[in-house]
């Protein structure tokens, strides 16, 4: 598609820019804020923004390519599981988001966890789930493989055929596969980032993130096309209120767009609520509890202010993994300044009396994004988050996270987790698997040994 945005300037001519875009292309679309930042001054993306963090010297990279031709994103939201074989021996199995790649899921293996093989992929082409929508626009997130009783689980998401994001399982009769998927998704509506956990009587736990944060910049964008004077009352500062406004303009040239494409037009919007997203909260819960003549307005502030709140929940899986039993509880939420928007990928795992629940908070593609950490006596919690990110953003690597945490041939936890090589950040691009040994001592926890 082509567009065109232009206006005028203060010696009465027109500044205009013209781009061709691909509307699947994410680095089409920051090239696209970029310049509009500097030809209107409006908000530059965050991804263009320099970081400067010097690297921890405990993070180190495993793999910084793709090894095989079915593997083309890289190592995106990393699952490393131990199995102990029959022999007695020791593997170590590598599960990674495969977005819309014909061969969804690659799997990796590894001895002695530096050296990795591919050993094939979940769904190979042609053998994802009939629910599931393959091919371009689709969405193959976040698989994890956990070890329930003698079985092999796969926990995974992935949209349907109208686009929705479900969470699926599928089962194995060893980590290599060949794994069957379930005829239905495990659970529907918009729920991303699926993680298994077995509570001390050993009994399986689905854990996952409600995928709200993709749901208030929408609502915020159509209130802005309804009442642009309400810009500078959400928005901090007239380049942000600017900023978006033009979003909001921008998406409704494309009333169809798809989730992701509605991100990529939304972004700066997003990074402007960002920036102090409790007092964006708080400015947006006064506007929905003012009451006013047009109520089509405070209908989408409410529903704006609800999906503001990302939550991570828990609920009990029958014994089969069929299906969940009882009631849903949240174990976690995004209420730290450093998450702003979102708290994804969560991660439980015994670190010796605690349960540590390690997540990503903030926008995947930007330097915002880090790991964060919990400690609990129960896998449920209650849990108390550690005050700052145990992991962010360096000169080395850009936005690391969805980590997972396994236990090294000593027994000593060591963490996972991707991150982007700097200047190389955005949807589908490369993301290197990143290691870190793991210390959980006195209630803290730190990188290194």
């Amino acid at each position: 598609m082509t567009l065109t945005v232009s206006g005028e300037e203060e010696n009465g001519g027109r500044r205009r820019v013209h781009r061709r875009l691909d509307p699947r292309s994410h680095r089409d679309f920051l090239d696209l804020h970029d310049e509009l930042s500097r030809r209107f001054d409006l908000r530059a993306p965050e991804a263009a923004a320099p970081v400067t963090g010097a690297p921890d010297p405990a993070v180190r990279a495993i793999l910084t390519e793709n090894l095989g031709a079915g593997i083309l994103y890289g190592y995106g939201d990393p699952a490393v599981t131990r199995v102990r074989n029959a022999a007695g021996t020791v593997t170590w199995w590598l599960y990674v988001t495969s977005n819309d790649a014909p061969d969804a899921f690659p799997i990796l293996r590894s001895d002695d966890l530096e050296t990795w093989r591919p050993a094939g992929f979940v769904f190979p082409e042609g053998r994802a789930p009939a629910w599931a929508m393959s091919g371009p626009g689709a969405d193959f997130w976040a698989p994890e493989m956990h070890q329930v009783g003698g079985a092999f689980w796969l926990c995974f998401t992935a949209r349907t055929h109208d686009g929705d994001l479900a969470i699926g399982l599928a089962r194995a009769p060893s980590p290599a596969g060949p794994f069957e998927p379930a005829a239905e998704p495990l659970l529907r509506g918009g729920v991303i980032d699926p993680h298994i956990v077995l509570d001390p009587t050993e009994a399986p736990h689905l854990v996952w993130k409600e995928d709200t944060n993709d749901r208030w910049p929408p609502l915020i964008a159509r209130l802005m096309r309804l009442r642009p004077e309400l810009g500078p009352v959400l928005f901090a500062g007239p380049r942000d209120v600017r900023t978006a406004r033009l979003c909001a303009d921008l998406l409704a040239l494309r009333p169809d767009a798809a989730p992701m494409e509605t991100f990529f037009i939304l972004q700066p919007l997003i990074e402007a609520a960002a920036d102090d997203f409790p007092a964006f909260r708080e400015r947006l819960a006064a506007l929905a509890a003012e009451p006013g003549p047009e109520p089509e307005c405070q209908t989408l502030a409410r529903e704006a202010l609800t999906a503001a709140r990302t939550v991570i929940r828990a609920q009990r899986m029958s014994d089969d993994g069929s299906a969940l039993v009882g009631e849903s509880t949240v174990i976690l939420e995004n209420d730290q300044a450093w998450e702003a928007h979102l708290i994804e990928g969560p991660w439980i795992s015994r670190v010796g009396e605690h349960y540590l629940l390690l997540y990503a908070g903030n926008d995947f593609s930007t330097g915002r994004y880090g790991i964060g950490a919990a400690l609990a006596a129960h896998p449920l919690g209650p849990y108390e988050k550690a005050p700052l990110p145990l992991l962010g953003s360096s000169t080395a690597w850009i936005a690391p996270g969805h980590p997972s945490v396994t236990t090294d041939a000593q027994g000593q936890p060591r963490m996972f987790m991707h991150g982007f090589v700097p200047g190389q950040v955005g949807y589908k691009a490369f993301r290197a698997l990143l290691t870190a040994p793991l210390t959980v001592k006195n209630g803290q926890i730190r990188t290194g040994d």
